[in-house]
């Protein structure tokens, strides 16, 4: 009977640091997966480009996908940068415009990563992501700006939006797509970012 205690306790003394390791095991696991985080591609787009980049990467990397949507839709009449009265052009004109945007359909809060895209607007992102980024807390997140336009550069869009966030956040350069990127062209740029390709 004493031999049958000692065998016992032996085996459960034996047993406890496996059990440990095991344990930590899945906490690093865990917190590895943690590490990871969250991301989101959020963009705003008026003639459907920058939607059609954001949805791309959203399946390239698994991220969750949101859109900036204004209260007052831009028109055709309004997107006329031909027409210095077009509403582009009066919000161009005016540092102190800021559309207004409805809720978001996400809490920006769960994300560690977010992926942020706009058009490009007389060589800048739209009023429409200066008021967006100046809402949002970027704290303890990478902001991954990524822009389509026609012609013209991303310029200091990037820059721009990051001194409205107050410069919270990590914020990368700004990426500059055509108005039609190729697949191949985002997932590129997907991989320089450092952010794995979904498998």
């Amino acid at each position: 009977m004493k031999r049958a205690a000692a065998f016992i306790a032996s085996f459960l003394l034996a047993a406890l640091p496996f059990g440990a390791s095991a344990a930590d095991a899945r906490a690093d696991a865990g917190a590895a997966e943690g590490a990871k985080g969250k991301s989101i591609v959020v963009y705003f787009s008026a003639s459907g480009n920058t939607k059609a980049a954001a949805e791309k990467i959203a399946e390239l990397t698994g991220s969750d996908l949101m859109e900036i949507v204004p209260e007052e839709k831009y028109t055709e009449a309004d997107l006329n940068w031909h027409d210095g009265e077009s509403r582009t052009s009066v919000e161009k004109d005016d540092a102190g415009i800021r559309p207004a945007i409805k809720p978001d359909t996400r809490n920006l809060a769960d994300y560690d990563t977010v992926f942020l895209g706009y058009p490009i607007w007389w060589g800048t992102a739209p009023k429409v992501l200066w008021n967006f980024v100046e809402k949002h807390d970027f704290t303890g997140k990478t902001v991954l700006p990524f822009c389509t336009t026609h012609s013209s550069s991303e310029g200091e869009s990037g820059r721009t939006l990051q001194k409205l966030s107050g410069s919270k956040g990590t914020w990368k350069d700004a990426k500059r797509f055509p108005e039609h990127p190729s697949d191949s062209d985002i997932s590129s740029w997907v991989n320089e970012t450092g952010f794995a390709l979904k498998k």
